[in-house]
């Protein structure tokens, strides 16, 4: 524990509560160093600030030290100058303005410290040595929260109304990015209320909140149902707090209405003339409205389309009863009664990418890779075109891919039923040296499908019994028929003796045919073809890889028994 203070509206009432501390520091032989205690003070620096009567201030002594500080010469200097008057950045208004361009030296610029640079390094000093007092949050009132957005900075001021005056709690400030510079004036608006809402969430989450801004729109957005995209995920973030969205002109938003004056000159010598007619490539890059806009629309606020006849109605109340919407998200219920996310866009792509060419995708068909995206709780209507169109375009698969229909015998039935009860092994290679690894030894459960491999050195007896002991028999308990191939690495009296001693009965399959055989077989090609795709160009890596090839094959969608081993 570093610091912590015990304060009170009384002087009784403080007593009670460093009574109440102190008989704790007690019971937990917490020692505390009496140089550094101060009691009764009526105000005192607590975590770098000055808390008092009057309200909360900045440090004199930190501030001391950066009223003295020399213009940086480098760019380390500039760093640690922001450093520091970022720790106060709550008290100083237009932050953001302000050191932007000491920010812009910080980029791949040549260090040019001009006098434009001068002005704005003195200005910040000047600032910090005369920041205001802001008083702390009464949860007992209302928070007003005053928003407003220029070309490229947005601004926010937190307070409340004591005496119908204003007092600040907090200011914060933020420079749009390249993208956000290009947004029309409405969604950099509602931009500055968004931001400052997660900035100040936890003062206004359960509190009542009335947000003055000087864009009249943003008023009819909350209630307007065809709005864009990016507008829509803006306006359900809102959906969250209590608040009254209340329109304040310029003039008389004084608090952050600066940020609405300000020129970017850089900005606005750019400006290019506005084009009637785009190319097709341009329209095409304009992003598509989400597939689930209108049910999300309906589940969060009640809003049906309006251009919805009877019959769409009808069919768009049946469809509801299978979507759930849990803020931010929209969730459709499957058959199988599990919740997935609706996701639409560019973040199908990453999906897609992840459930395929990752290592727990593991290069699979569009079947098993839909199935792997559905496992992983996600869900669009074209979710197994997509994933086959996916599949078809990987360059790996693309380059690895193999014909493999072939006359397929009928089905026989085993005996042995219960998971684990019967397993198959079997050796794979030999590969590449591979940190003196050149075997795979796989081991498959005839029911469960589950897979078991290792990289090994050599393939004998005692690697046998070693592996078995180790991660089948003890993980798994004692099977009732292990079966084998007829090498000599398992057939031989080591083996036998060790199967008998556990009541294991050892069954071999018929030489020449390896149909008798079939899941060995079908697992081992699985995990050649998973770690073909994984491994690096010398093939010495692929032990490394293993791990990785079975944590695909384990997820992976097994027919047979209708869902993924794991």
């Amino acid at each position: 524990m570093d610091d912590f203070s015990v304060f009170s509206s009384s002087f009784e009432v403080c007593l009670n509560n460093l009574n109440t501390v102190l008989k704790r520091c007690v019971e937990i032989n917490l020692v505390l160093n009496w140089e550094k205690c101060h009691f009764m003070v009526r105000k005192g620096i607590i975590f770098g600030h000055k808390v008092s009567q009057k309200g909360i201030e900045v440090d004199p002594a930190k501030i001391g030290i950066n009223s003295k500080m020399p213009p940086p010469i480098n760019v380390k200097g500039i760093k640690s100058f922001l450093g520091h008057a970022g720790f106060y950045r709550r008290f100083i208004k237009d932050f953001s303005k302000i050191v932007k361009p000491l920010i812009n030296l910080l980029k791949n610029n040549k260090f040019d410290f001009d006098h434009d640079y001068l002005q704005a390094f003195e200005l910040l000093k000047s600032k910090l040595v005369s920041t205001p007092i802001i008083t702390a949050p009464n949860w007992k009132l209302d928070f007003e929260l005053m928003c407003d957005a220029s070309d490229y900075v947005i601004g926010a001021a937190l307070g409340q109304r004591k005496d119908k005056i204003f007092h600040v709690i907090h200011y914060a400030s933020k420079v749009l990015n390249e993208n956000q510079i290009n947004c029309a004036t409405t969604e950099k608006e509602l931009l500055a209320i968004v931001y400052a809402l997660e900035k100040f969430r936890s003062y206004l989450v359960g509190s009542k909140i009335t947000v003055y801004t000087n864009h009249v729109a943003i008023k009819y957005l909350l209630t307007k149902a065809d709005s864009k995209p990016r507008l829509i995920r803006c306006i359900l973030l809102l959906q969250e707090f209590d608040l009254e969205i209340k329109d304040k002109k310029g003039c008389e938003n004084h608090v952050v209405d600066h940020l609405s004056r300000l020129v970017n000159e850089q900005v606005t010598s750019q400006e290019e003339e506005i084009l009637e007619e785009f190319p097709d490539e341009k329209l095409f890059e304009v992003s598509e409205r989400p597939w689930f806009a209108d049910m999300a629309n309906y589940k969060a606020a009640g809003v049906v389309p309006e251009e919805y006849n009877w019959q769409k109605r009808k069919k768009f109340f049946k469809y509801s009863n299978y979507y759930v919407w849990d803020d931010p998200y929209l969730f459709k219920i499957g058959v199988d009664g599990l919740l997935r996310r609706c996701v639409s866009g560019a973040e199908i792509r990453d999906i897609l990418r992840h459930c395929h060419n990752s290592p727990y995708g593991g290069h699979y068909n569009g079947e098993r890779t839909a199935a792997k995206v559905l496992q992983s709780k996600f869900y669009w209507p074209t979710l197994f075109k997509d994933a086959y169109e996916h599949c078809k375009s990987c360059d790996k698969c693309q380059r690895t891919w193999i014909s493999s229909k072939r006359h397929k015998l009928a089905l026989q039935n085993i005996l042995e039923v219960e998971v684990f009860d019967c397993w198959v092994i079997d050796f794979i290679g030999p590969f590449p040296s591979s940190f003196g690894n050149k075997y795979i030894l796989v081991a498959i459960d005839y029911i469960s499908k589950w897979v078991d491999a290792s990289a090994v050195k050599k393939a004998d007896a005692k690697t046998v019994i070693k592996f078995l002991k180790k991660n089948t028999f003890c993980r798994f308990g004692l099977p009732r028929v292990l079966i084998s191939d007829g090498g000599s690495h398992f057939c031989n009296a080591q083996l036998q003796k060790v199967l008998e001693h556990y009541n294991v009965r050892h069954k071999v399959v018929t030489p020449y045919h390896p149909q008798t055989n079939g899941q060995a077989k079908v697992s081992n090609r699985e995990l050649k073809r998973i770690l073909e795709k994984i491994v690096a160009n010398s093939r010495k890596d692929w032990a490394l890889k293993l791990d990785d090839t079975l944590w695909a094959y384990r997820t992976a969608f097994k027919s047979p028994i209708g869902f993924s081993p794991f």
